[in-house]
């Protein structure tokens, strides 16, 4: 979603307030009453804009169409802009707009294939907790930039707790994650320690989110 930097219409609005009927009740009624000082006024018209900025954000919330094309989307990345159009009940021209805006805003980040690791010989999938010996932001980013050299490591977490990050490891057996071990994570001088997860059966994998 797009953001605002809302205020630097405020003085436009207040130049414009009395011709737009809600808020010129608002404050004509406070200034016959009498009751409120001048400043409290200005906070309830400050109130008034950020509602009224409130609304126009709203206007670019996905709809019900918007969210019918992600959740396809996500089951089935490779549909034809026909075949996309058809299962949301609109024209394909519609779809294929919205579809590009999607992308454009960001709410689709990239389209790819999930690959079958077993058949690819890399079958055995390991959480690796790490801790660092001390943090920092000069050894955090050179942490992570090392991380994203290491191909074996699939997925990095940042997380609280007694750890520092969740590594998700894929290997093709027990030797080569210990080699991961000892001649990759090992030669970060920064690492504390770390601790393995071994998972035995994959229970549930889904990639998508709940919409």
């Amino acid at each position: 979603m797009q953001r605002y930097d809302v205020w630097k219409y405020y003085p436009n609005f207040l130049r414009n307030s009395e011709n737009i009927p809600k808020f010129a009740a608002k404050k004509e009624n406070l200034s016959d009453s009498g009751s409120l000082s001048a400043s409290k006024q200005n906070n309830i018209l400050k109130f008034n804009f950020q509602y009224l900025i409130f609304n126009i954000k709203m206007a670019e919330l996905l709809d019900e169409t918007d969210l019918q094309i992600l959740k396809t989307l996500q089951k089935n990345a490779k549909l034809t802009t026909k075949e996309l159009a058809d299962a949301v009940h609109l024209t394909p021209t519609p779809v294929f707009e919205r579809q590009k805006r999607l992308e454009k805003k960001g709410y689709i980040k990239k389209y790819v294939a999930i690959l079958d690791p077993e058949k690819l010989d890399q079958g055995l999938l390991v959480f690796c907790k790490v801790k660092l010996k001390q943090i920092n932001h000069e050894i955090a980013d050179a942490f992570v930039r090392r991380i994203h050299r290491i191909p074996e490591v699939t997925e990095c977490y940042n997380t609280s707790g007694a750890y520092d990050y969740l590594l998700k490891v894929r290997a093709r057996d027990m030797k080569q994650y210990q080699e991961f071990v000892l001649n990759k994570l090992g030669e970060i001088e920064s690492l504390a320690s770390i601790e393995s997860t071994f998972v035995m059966s994959e229970v549930k994998q889904n990639y998508g989110i709940n919409i």
